[in-house]
């Protein structure tokens, strides 16, 4: 019988036995302990796992983002290589028909010139033909007002026709700017060519001179390319006058010593200066007295374009200036505005006024109030003072750089307009209806917009016609139901009124002063005298303009659709009641002001005032952006605020 072996047990130390007995010795909780030690330990070697993990994953996705831009940068790569491969295709032209009228135009009208009845392209296609047979719409001006009439025109309305002296509109809220590199002048214009294409309209580079408007001619003065000019005639059916405004020289001496900014030509001129001065300053030839006059600043004007000037010329010095110029240069640096009203942006709420007095005072910048120019020399600007006696005092600036930006006049061919016409007496812009037609002019064949026009505000001129409405008893006198109509009547006519001829039963009680409950004629000429007198003309801005364009164009679209009808009911297209019927009269809705103020920005909302820093002056970049003219300068817009942003401002002298 096999014995079987059986394996030999090892016996324990004693001390392992005892650790034994005292394990099963102890309560469960001291188990617990154990167990609680044991996943401490565990996790003492988490985190660095846990880093681990954490690095891994930021590698991954950063791997990802870096693929993915690498990809992006080959797709848009490819994608403009096949656009390029579609679109760069030549192009031939072979035997366009062009009506002979336009190579070699008639003579005609009071001065013999010669009449452009017929453009060259005319004829290209049948779309070109189908629109020479509309009625002639043409537009002086390039700005905001006829732009606005381009952008709310449909195409087939008219035969549109662009005069203006400038190749290119301009977003004459940035120029201030441009005009010390801020953003690139190429970025705040757009070809008029451009603009008017989806209405296959035409462009005239010209001046408009004079105007017959008996035979519907305008004359414009062209220049070749030597400089010579030569008049010529453009037809019409209907004219928008949109040729803006000059600036106002009050009589101050001097002023050709002066800048002004409204055009991109003087954003590049003010540039030039600007870099010539810091320029100039730098050398160590340059006294101490002549460095000083150059570093030296003043805006006459403190409204939003004065404003916003010394505000980007202080930008401007304390960013670019300080890193890349002399730092004596940033030192002797003064910016002087000077106002002739007790407060700078006057025309803005009280709040905004004082917010960005206290800024320009924190940033250095002297504030003259109460103070006019009395004259510029090349080297000074003197100015006056009044004292609080009475007296006047009499300073001086050392400067070689003067910003004039105080009023507007009357643009040479608006000035023109009102000679040629009745009773056109406004001594600043040509008075237009509440229709924004032209008083005087041929009902319906001239309208004006923008900075050259102003709405007529007088109510007692209407006198005779309110009353003939009105008096229905015809016994010479206005009852309180017949004030009521003759309200109405003055809403309608003058739009501007409307808030203060609200309260109808106190105004005939205020100015029923027999207290007979009806008001004479000498009764009602006072009322409407003094009426007109507290009624406040549009201002001379971008915005006014641009609502006025579009009010405009809406119009004339409308009549334009209602054309075929007109004529088969034999009514003139240019009829005063087809006119008010398709549209009521211009109603003006402020959307409110706003300025730049040094990285930062006010904005006035009539009830509601905004100001503030950096949240502030984005949200003006923001409205500013959004109201560029194309999608081609919002993009040009968004780079130039980037580059300088990264990389400054550009310093060369362009």
């Amino acid at each position: 019988m096999l014995a079987i072996a059986r394996p030999r047990i090892r016996p324990k130390p004693p001390f392992i036995l005892n650790h034994a007995l005292a394990l099963k010795a102890r309560p469960p909780a001291n188990i617990s302990s154990f167990r609680l030690r044991t996943f401490a330990s565990e996790s003492t070697a988490t985190p660095k796992k846990s880093r681990f993990q954490r690095a891994y994953t930021f590698a991954k996705y950063t791997g990802y983002v870096c693929l993915s831009s690498v990809l992006g940068v080959v797709i848009l790569g490819a994608g403009i290589f096949v656009h390029d491969a579609f679109t760069y295709t030549e192009r031939h032209v072979d035997r366009v028909p062009v009506n002979p009228l336009a190579l070699h135009p008639e003579k005609g009208g009071p001065k013999n010139l010669p009449i452009v009845s017929a453009q060259m392209d005319d004829e290209e296609d049948e779309e070109a033909r189908k629109l020479a047979t509309k009625p002639k719409l043409v537009i002086v001006g390039g700005g905001w007002g006829a732009i606005g009439v381009l952008q709310t025109l449909s195409p087939g309305d008219y035969h549109v026709t662009v005069v203006t002296s400038e190749t290119f509109t301009t977003f004459t809220p940035l120029l201030p700017s441009a005009a010390v590199g801020t953003v690139q002048v190429r970025s705040l214009i757009e070809p008029v060519r451009k603009i008017i294409a989806r209405l296959r309209g035409h462009f005239v580079n010209g001046k408009a001179v004079d105007l017959c408007m008996q035979e519907r001619l305008l004359e414009i003065q062209t220049k070749d390319t030597d400089g010579n000019t030569a008049n010529i005639y453009i037809p019409y059916d209907k004219l928008i006058v949109a040729v803006g405004s000059v600036s106002s020289t009050h009589g101050v001496p001097g002023l050709e010593h002066c800048f002004q900014l409204k055009t991109i030509s003087d954003a590049q001129a003010i540039r030039r200066r600007v870099m010539d001065n810091f320029e100039v300053a730098s050398l160590p030839t340059t006294t101490p007295e002549e460095r000083k006059r150059l570093l030296s600043f003043v805006i006459c004007g403190g409204g939003p374009t004065g404003v916003e000037t010394a505000a980007e010329i202080f930008d401007f010095c304390q960013e670019d200036i300080f890193n890349y110029y002399p730092k004596i240069c940033r030192e002797e640096v003064s910016i002087h505005v000077i106002q002739s009203r007790g407060h700078i942006l006057n025309t803005y709420s009280e709040a905004i006024s004082n917010y960005a007095e206290d800024k320009f005072k924190r940033d250095g910048v002297n504030l003259i109030t109460n103070a006019r120019v009395a004259a510029v020399t090349p080297e000074h600007v003197i100015y006056t003072i009044r004292l609080p006696d009475g007296t006047m005092e009499q300073h001086s600036i050392p400067t070689n750089f003067t910003l004039w930006s105080t009023g507007i006049a009357m643009n040479p061919f608006t000035k023109r307009l009102t000679d040629l016409l009745p009773n056109q007496v406004h001594r600043k812009a040509v008075e237009t209806d509440a229709h924004l037609r032209v008083k005087g002019a041929p009902l319906g064949t001239v309208y004006a917009v923008g900075d050259c026009a102003t709405i007529e505000t007088s109510i007692v001129n209407h006198l005779m016609e309110l009353v003939n409405e009105a008096d229905k008893n015809k016994d010479g006198r206005i009852d309180f139901g017949e004030w009521e109509f003759m309200v109405e009547r003055i809403k309608k006519k003058i739009p501007m009124a409307e808030e203060h001829v609200s309260k109808v039963r106190e105004l005939f009680e205020l100015y029923d002063t027999d207290s007979d409950n009806s008001l004479t004629l000498n009764e009602l000429v006072e009322l409407l005298e003094d009426l007109g007198n507290k009624i406040t003309a549009l201002p001379a801005t971008a915005q006014v303009a641009a609502q006025q364009g579009k009010y405009v164009g809406k119009k004339l679209h409308k009549l334009a659709r209602r054309q075929t009808t007109l004529e088969a009911n034999d009514l003139s297209f240019q009829s005063q009641a087809m006119d008010e019927l398709v549209s009521g009269p211009f109603k003006y809705f402020h959307l409110g002001s706003l300025a730049y103020i040094g990285n930062a920005a006010v904005f006035d909302l009539g009830r509601y005032s905004f100001m503030g820093g950096l949240a502030a002056m984005y949200a003006w970049r923001s409205v500013y952006w959004n109201e560029s003219v194309s999608t081609r300068t919002r993009a040009m817009l968004m780079i130039d605020w980037i580059v300088r942003g990264i990389w400054g401002r550009d310093l060369s002298r362009l």
